[in-house]
């Protein structure tokens, strides 16, 4: 039976031991009791990342259909994601629904071959504010309830990004909640008063909810207006994705937004089919991205997804302050309560063996899909 020792990662803390495991943990031993990782040593035994918004990588993107979900998958369980959502991009509807169509058929296969769990995907657009498309293509719809069912028929999607102002929405929000799916708020323009209404439909129809990419792509917190980051910030039962390339947003930021909501803040990438490339020139939706610094932006200037992972995204949050149990909880533990994946997330005995062994610069050594080394 496979066995890992190290300084091990654990919800209240870190402290060295090891972990037995087949396709999930068998056994964990703890020689101490669990404090801050830092000052501990390497190796670093962590529950894999569980990414809920990420568009592509290693060259694949979403959108390219089951062999671009493939790539982009494959790649980032190489930097220790062993859960992720492909995510849509702002498209005609035919070329979003075999968009979906691909994340589905790749599901189904995902867990060997080097592949990470794919238990669904993420619509992100078209139903968003046309005046909020930040790096999405201009193919904004409105969420006529038609659309809602063709999407939710074909029983892969996990998570949709919504714009609460555009016509439909409430209801929109109410259908995707009763059938499981997360509803996130982004891409928006919306007032305090309409994501609240918004936050309030899901909620009354027994569902969960998320916001999107937080402080980016949405309107901003004013003392008078707290827009839906105001909104976000102050909705103590609501999740919120966070893209911490640094470039997204400040370190300040950030801290500022995991005070406001512990235990409801996540760590996702946004990524796009560049991330992981040497590609100084890439593509988003069908638009040219150009990749520099560390950073991908339209040809306007606007910022066009990320080339993150997740691995960078725990590094980031580190050099922030976190300690790196902490990090962890927002790289896994969060997002894998938000998508309501209890059997995963965190280093517990019974639990799938998602795992990713960090070196003493955090850089990825090892990953473990169910018990699988990637």
């Amino acid at each position: 039976m496979p066995r890992l020792s190290g300084t091990l990662v654990l919800p209240g803390g870190a402290a060295p031991g090891s972990v037995e495991f087949e396709g999930r943990i068998t056994l964990l031993e703890l020689s101490g009791e669990p404090g801050p990782a830092r000052g501990l040593p390497a190796p670093y035994v962590l529950p894999g990342f569980v990414d809920a918004h990420v568009h592509g990588g290693g060259g694949g993107d979403t959108m390219d259909g089951a062999d671009g979900v493939a790539a982009l998958a494959r790649f980032h369980a190489t930097r220790g994601t062993t859960t992720l959502l492909p995510t849509t991009i702002t498209n005609p509807w035919p070329d979003v629904l075999r968009a979906l169509q691909g994340v589905a058929a790749v599901r189904e296969a995902a867990g060997w071959g080097g592949l990470p769990d794919v238990p669904g995907a993420h619509l992100e657009g078209p139903f968003i504010s046309p005046d909020k498309l930040g790096a999405q293509p201009p193919h904004a719809l409105p969420p006529d309830l038609g659309l809602v069912a063709e999407a939710v028929a074909l029983g892969v999607v996990k998570v949709v990004t919504l714009a609460p102002e555009v016509p439909g929405a409430l209801e929109a929000a109410r259908a995707f909640a009763r059938a499981g799916v997360r509803v996130s708020v982004g891409h928006t323009l919306a007032s305090t008063a309409q994501v609240e209404a918004a936050l309030d439909a899901v909620a009354g129809a027994g569902g969960v909810a998320g916001f999107t990419h937080l402080y980016n792509a949405m309107s901003q917190l004013g003392s008078r207006e707290p827009g839906a980051v105001g909104a976000a910030l102050a909705r103590a039962d609501a999740y919120a994705e966070l893209i911490l390339d640094l470039h997204h947003v400040h370190g300040t930021a950030f801290r500022a937004a995991l005070a406001a909501k512990p235990g409801r803040l996540m760590l996702v990438t946004d990524a796009i089919r560049a991330a992981g490339t040497e590609a100084g020139e890439s593509e988003l939706g069908g638009q040219p991205v150009v990749v520099s610094g560390g950073a991908a932006r339209l040809r306007d200037g606007t910022l066009a997804g990320s080339v993150l992972t997740m691995d960078r995204a725990v590094r980031n949050a580190v050099t922030c302050g976190l300690d790196l149990a902490e990090a962890a909880t927002l790289a896994s533990t969060v997002p894998a309560g938000y998508l309501g994946l209890a059997d995963r997330g965190k280093l517990a005995v019974g639990l799938r063996a998602d795992l990713v062994v960090l070196d003493e610069d955090l850089e990825v050594r090892e990953v473990y899909v169910a018990g699988r080394r990637v």
